[in-house]
């Protein structure tokens, strides 16, 4: 088990803020947890990918497995995060369990955080990591992507992400994995085809259409799931349907392909 204890400054509520081309506010932004109790490992410690190679916080290391990625979460939101709360997170090491996928062998590790704010619950999150083999150089991720139905969405947002948005993020949550702002390494050493979107930022732009649309605190409840690479200067149209206080919601490509969903129940 972990703990981690840090402030949301308003410094920090500022750069997120601009980050998302938005306006600061008292009661921070759902999502911005991701931000706080990051990482701290020293330059020397990360591997070359620009992960901890000691794995980092609650998260382990696997010497067969040294790719990571965060392919799902599920939240429940208690309480907002105020600017200058004291923000306390305790995580553990739920389950590890082998599999066996197109691409190889895979390791699922599932991560529970519990997210306090100067002492009253703010977030609960069960995090999906999946742990993959090194990638033979040149080698393209295998994804199975499908062209969706279309609908007429309740919201709908596009979003440009483009490499300046890809490294604040990268800096918000001190994430050093190079396929997010080191193009040669993202296309030769792990096989993309360009600059890797964060399946968090997807998430927390999925978090900031909700807050746009339906306002501050939107969602009591945010459960996603990443489904394929998105890359920067890549069109993401962000989507939203209403049923009851359910919202259906996307991350889906200009051709019609889904990068990320998730359900999410509304406020209220």
């Amino acid at each position: 088990m972990e703990r981690h204890s840090d402030t949301l400054t308003p410094a920090l509520a500022a750069r997120y803020a601009a980050t998302f081309d938005r306006a600061v506010r008292d009661g921070a932004p759902q999502g911005i947890h991701w931000c706080l109790n990051t990482p701290e490992a020293e330059t020397a410690a990360l591997g070359a990918d620009g992960h901890p190679a000691g794995g980092g916080g609650a998260m382990p290391h696997h010497a067969a497995f040294p790719r990571r990625m965060w392919a799902s979460s599920a939240l429940t939101f208690h309480a907002p995060i105020r600017v200058g709360a004291r923000v306390e997170r305790t995580s553990r090491i739920e389950s590890s369990t082998e599999k066996s996928g197109s691409s190889g062998r895979l390791l699922f590790v599932i991560v529970a955080h519990d997210v306090t704010a100067d002492g009253q619950a703010a977030v609960s999150e069960r995090q999906t990591i999946v742990y993959r083999e090194a990638a033979m150089p040149g080698a393209a991720p295998v994804a199975i992507v499908e062209t969706q139905t279309e609908k007429d969405w309740d919201w709908e947002r596009v979003v440009t992400p483009s490499a300046p948005l890809l490294f604040r993020y990268s800096a918000l949550t001190f994430n050093s994995h190079r396929i997010h702002y080191d193009l040669p390494y993202a296309r030769e050493a792990e096989g993309y085809a360009g600059l890797v979107v964060h399946g968090p930022l997807m998430a927390a732009l999925l978090l900031d259409l909700a807050d746009r649309m339906a306002g501050p605190d939107a969602l009591r409840e945010f459960s996603f799931r990443a489904v394929a690479p998105a890359f920067a200067d890549a069109p993401l149209r962000l989507l939203g349907m209403i049923a009851g206080d359910t919202v259906a919601l996307h991350v889906r490509s200009a051709e019609g392909h889904d990068h990320m969903t998730a359900i999410g129940r509304l406020s209220g």
